[in-house]
């Protein structure tokens, strides 16, 4: 069994693999991460999802190259 890492995708990204890479760690569609994203900011009045987007992206690594 191959251990899982939560990091941005280097493969399926959009802006900066966030989405792609939560999708990947949990082996779900990357469109369902970032409808997610879509209706966290819709109803979080506009900040919530933003701001949880930025806060993932400075703290989830990029891939290792190996």
């Amino acid at each position: 069994m191959k251990d899982k890492k939560l990091t941005r995708s280097a493969d399926d990204r959009m802006l900066a693999g966030v989405a792609g890479g939560l999708a990947e760690y949990l082996d779900i569609d990357p469109v369902i991460v970032r409808l997610l994203f879509v209706i966290i900011t819709l109803f979080g009045g506009g900040f919530v999802g933003i701001l949880l987007y930025v806060v993932l992206w400075v703290i989830m690594p990029e891939p290792s190259s190996a």
